[in-house]
């Protein structure tokens, strides 16, 4: 997304023995590192999803002093690629953030080491969220992050690229392959689809097929990688690959870098998320592109939802009140709505909802959103399946796809 809903290695499989998503990133109420006597310190760990990223925390961080003079924030933003081994870290050191932006959290839940959401909001911004995105949120009925940001993925189509290679946006994997391998035979550096295998986000692009083949990663119970449902797909990519109907060496090419090259006009079809909108704006706004459902197995509706988290570490239980606080500035309407828009994801209340319905650039992933499918997050074990999914997904380019799955499945298993 920029990464991530997100709405998310092997840093990752040990935060899942604690716990995307750490003790005591201080916890008195009184000189704390950083702020005056008789303040509270609250220390806030949060991703980078775009060059804005830091400057727009910067921005909710002082309003919120600015009405809560004896409340102060400390912001630290990491890479998405450094962000789980930092919380990991952190949590080992006895040094967790108080308030963490993250992923999966179900080993933070299993460790006992996160408030329970309706501790740290009030009622009338509890009841504001989207219903489905609470309980994507929730272990065993109770609900521990709050979610931050929703997402989903959409065909992004070149139709200059499309038409000269006489060939129509697909809708199932038949059609996907063919008119990626005519776009990648017209020459020129022009690739097909945009195939990003690497670690940056390899988990996503492999539910875009495996799931879109009638596959899935599991459920809160169970994580189930080495299936042959998931073959299906994972069958279909070699197939694109050995096509070249992907660019050159999809399994170490991340996603962000691709998308880039998707801006400049040199590639026919990638899947992208709703900042990318904005990325093209940006960078090629005379670019002649579309916005279509992912294409399936057999053309059936779906898409990859992605919910990315606010979660408040207990540490010595002395700051409910502070992030209380903190929460309840943030999602309000006038402040959570620009934030949200200045990102270009998906609101997660109802609010929002409402203030961005009529924004046409949204539509199209608006439009997917009811068949999203997502991460099984809440289950302890789907750190270390995100985590294996990006060390080992990209060897699908060398090695045969179920070798690759049970790997997978292997280190999941090993947790």
């Amino acid at each position: 997304m920029k990464k991530s809903l997100r709405f998310g290695a092997a840093a990752v499989a040990a935060v899942a023995t604690l716990s995307l998503a750490s003790c005591g990133f201080g916890g008195s109420t009184g000189g704390d590192s950083g702020g005056d006597s008789g303040s509270t310190t609250l220390k806030m760990l949060v991703p980078s999803y775009s060059d804005k990223t830091k400057g727009l925390w910067e921005d909710v961080i002082k309003g919120f002093e600015k009405e809560n003079p004896d409340i102060k924030v400390e912001l630290e933003v990491q890479s998405w690629d450094n962000l789980e081994k930092v919380v990991s870290t952190k949590i080992q050191a006895n040094d967790a953030p108080d308030i963490y932006n993250g992923g999966p959290f179900a080993g933070f839940v299993g460790d006992d080491l996160l408030y329970p959401v309706k501790d740290v909001v009030s009622d009338d911004i509890y009841s504001d969220f989207q219903d489905a995105f609470v309980k994507n949120a929730e272990i065993d009925g109770t609900a521990y992050a709050l979610p931050l940001i929703a997402s989903a993925r959409a065909l992004f189509v070149n139709n200059a690229l499309l038409k000269e290679a006489g060939v129509a946006a697909p809708t199932n994997w038949d059609e996907l392959l063919d008119a990626a391998t005519k776009v990648s035979q017209l020459g020129g550096g022009v690739a097909g689809y945009g195939m990003p295998l690497g670690s940056e986000e390899a988990q996503a692009e492999a539910a875009v097929w495996l799931w879109g083949g009638g596959g899935s990663f599991g459920d809160a119970k169970d994580i189930t990688i080495d299936t042959p449902e998931n073959l299906v797909g994972a069958e279909q990519i070699k197939k694109m690959i050995d096509a070249g109907a992907t660019q050159a060496d999809p399994g170490s090419t991340n996603r962000s870098p691709l998308m880039d090259i998707f801006i400049q006009g040199k590639i026919g079809m990638q899947v992208g998320l709703p900042p990318t909108v904005g990325q093209i704006e940006e960078g090629n706004p005379s670019l002649d592109y579309s916005i279509v459902p992912i294409p399936t197995k057999d053309g059936s509706p779906f898409t990859l939802g992605v919910m990315d988290q606010l979660m408040a570490f207990k540490n010595d239980g002395k700051k409910a009140d502070a992030i209380k606080k903190f929460f309840d500035y943030f999602y309000s309407a006038d402040v959570y709505v620009p934030w949200v828009q200045a990102e270009g994801f998906l609101p997660v209340t109802k609010s929002g909802a409402d203030k961005l319905g009529g924004d046409e650039k949204l539509k199209p992933f608006l439009d997917v959103l009811p068949d999203a499918k997502f991460y099984p997050s809440t289950n302890e074990k789907w750190s270390a399946a995100d985590g294996a999914f990006k060390s080992l997904f990209g060897q699908l380019q060398s090695q045969p796809a179920a070798d690759v799955l049970k790997q997978i499945q292997a280190q999941v298993d090993a947790g």
